[in-house]
């Protein structure tokens, strides 16, 4: 979250988060011309964010866009993973997606982007490797211009943590003058092995930290509101704001972790450039 981790990073996974959660926000996202073959969009975006997911310290990393597209059937990029519209018509879409959860870092939370903040609360607890997560979503626009949407996922952990996650969310799209602007509420589940991967503490953890002994149960993981605002600057770049404002759920924030060294509520504030071009 240097090398191969770039590679990595540029063709997977997350909502943009400066640590091991999901991207809270995406970057900028140019408004599609109906491409007839491959796209690809390059970009960075700053993002000013908890150094780790509970964390009361704030971290500052420079996030790499890429992202490519087959038409409106195939994707890979930072935000969103890899996936397949194996579904797409009447406002539905829906198919497998693979994502990357970066690791986190007992030394500074973990972020492979960080140029400034971080945190040491974290020494003691042993790191947590990078993680890809599989599954698949479904997501439905409706309104008269579809401007609503809803949109599920639900992925199973490999690597640095075994458990299964599920995101759900819904937003509202308007116009600002020239401006794209998005947002709506938010949650995220998570079973007992997810949530013992990064909240619990076991007998050597509670040890090396002083802190108390603690068996986290699956439940809410967060839940909150996101947006993002996109200004198109002509056919092929855009700049976009985005940021959200999360609540972590009991599980997580009952957690000795959160509650001695974090807190539950989590912000995030970024913006991103992005540049688009055809193959």
């Amino acid at each position: 979250m240097r090398g191969m981790a770039l590679m990595v990073a540029a063709l997977l996974a997350v909502p943009v988060a400066a640590q091991e959660s999901r991207p809270e926000a995406a970057p900028a996202r140019i408004p599609p011309a109906q491409p007839e073959g491959w796209s690809i969009t390059i970009g960075a975006a700053p993002v000013l964010s908890p150094a780790w997911l509970g964390s009361r310290d704030v971290s500052l990393s420079v996030f790499p866009d890429l992202r490519i597209n087959y038409r409106d059937v195939l994707f890979a990029s930072v935000p969103d993973g890899i996936g397949w519209n194996a579904v797409n018509g009447g406002g539905w879409r829906a198919g497998p997606l693979v994502k990357i959860r970066f690791g986190r870092d007992e030394r500074d939370g973990g972020s492979p982007f960080l140029i400034a903040g971080g945190s040491d609360a974290l020494v003691g607890m042993g790191n947590v490797k990078a993680a890809g997560e599989a599954g698949g979503f479904v997501e439905k626009a409706f309104g008269p211009a579809r401007q609503w949407s809803l949109r599920g996922e639900v992925r199973r952990g490999f690597g640095g943590h075994q458990g299964v996650v599920a995101d759900i969310g819904g937003s509202y799209r308007a116009r600002l003058g020239r401006s794209i602007v998005r947002f709506g509420p938010r949650a995220t589940l998570a079973s007992a092995d997810f949530m013992q991967t990064y909240f619990g503490v076991d007998a050597g953890q509670s040890l090396r930290t002083g802190l108390a002994r603690y068996d986290a149960d699956g439940g809410v993981l967060s839940y909150g509101v996101g947006g993002s605002m996109v200004h198109p600057l002509d056919r092929r770049s855009a700049i976009t704001v985005f940021g959200s404002l999360e609540r972590l759920g009991e599980a997580a924030g009952d957690s000795p972790l959160v509650r001695e060294r974090g807190r539950r509520a989590q912000f995030t504030l970024g913006v991103g450039y992005g540049f688009r071009f055809g193959l």
